[in-house]
């Protein structure tokens, strides 16, 4: 059982400088399967999620990067970051000026690891407990990076988000071209490419972009 899971954290990753955006360092591990695996065996659990939250993920990089160099965006504004994992966008929005940052994970590490990051880059985040698909806590910007690579849960997730749009938060999507992305629903506003982990992307640049809705 792991009794100190920021420990957990410090120990098995480096602070590091993420590529694309290298003013924010993370807490990130160099081996995907090897994190995995022995966080299984801490846990004494079998079949857990992935270490999403040890990785700088290719949409999530679009998408802090587009925030970094657009601040107007989220300046002085209330923001989400829905599944963070690292709290890389939710990070980037409160550098670039929002007033309140929420990031939000279901994974118990990946909240850690996002108040650890947050300590590291010297910025204040709200971490949210759970899944907040279908809520609306009156932000004005809402940001998700790789959530489109499950089909049922990226369909829920853009009606969700489709919503708040609707009602009048700004909504921004960062996404390598996952399988599932609603790309008939949205624009795209920005491209770039993003060096990333080839055990995880099965590449080392990867193309990624950042879309709002049509």
């Amino acid at each position: 059982m792991i009794a100190d899971r920021a420990a957990f954290i410090r120990a098995n990753t480096r602070r590091l400088p993420v590529p694309h955006t290298p003013e924010i360092a993370l807490h990130l591990a160099d081996e995907a399967t090897e994190l995995w695996a022995k966080t299984e065996e801490e846990l004494g659990q079998m079949g857990l999620p992935p270490p999403f939250w040890a990785f700088a993920w290719a949409g999530g990089q679009a998408l802090a990067r587009y925030v970094l160099d657009h601040p107007q965006l989220v300046a002085g504004r209330r923001v989400l970051d829905f599944a963070s994992g690292s709290g890389l966008v939710a990070i980037a929005a409160a550098k670039a000026g929002a007033a309140h940052v929420e990031a939000c994970d279901i994974d118990v590490f990946a909240r850690d690891a996002i108040a650890l990051n947050a300590a590291a880059n010297d910025v204040r985040i709200e971490v949210i407990d759970g899944d907040l698909v279908g809520a609306d806590r009156g932000w004005d910007v809402a940001l998700a990076g790789d959530v489109s690579y499950e089909r049922d849960m990226a369909q829920a997730v853009t009606d969700w988000l489709d919503a708040l749009r609707r009602r009048g938060a700004s909504v921004l999507i960062g996404d390598p071209g996952r399988s599932y992305l609603a790309r008939d629903r949205l624009v795209q506003i920005a491209e770039y490419q993003v060096p990333v982990t080839r055990a995880l992307e099965d590449a080392e640049i990867k193309r990624s972009s950042v879309w709002r809705f049509a």
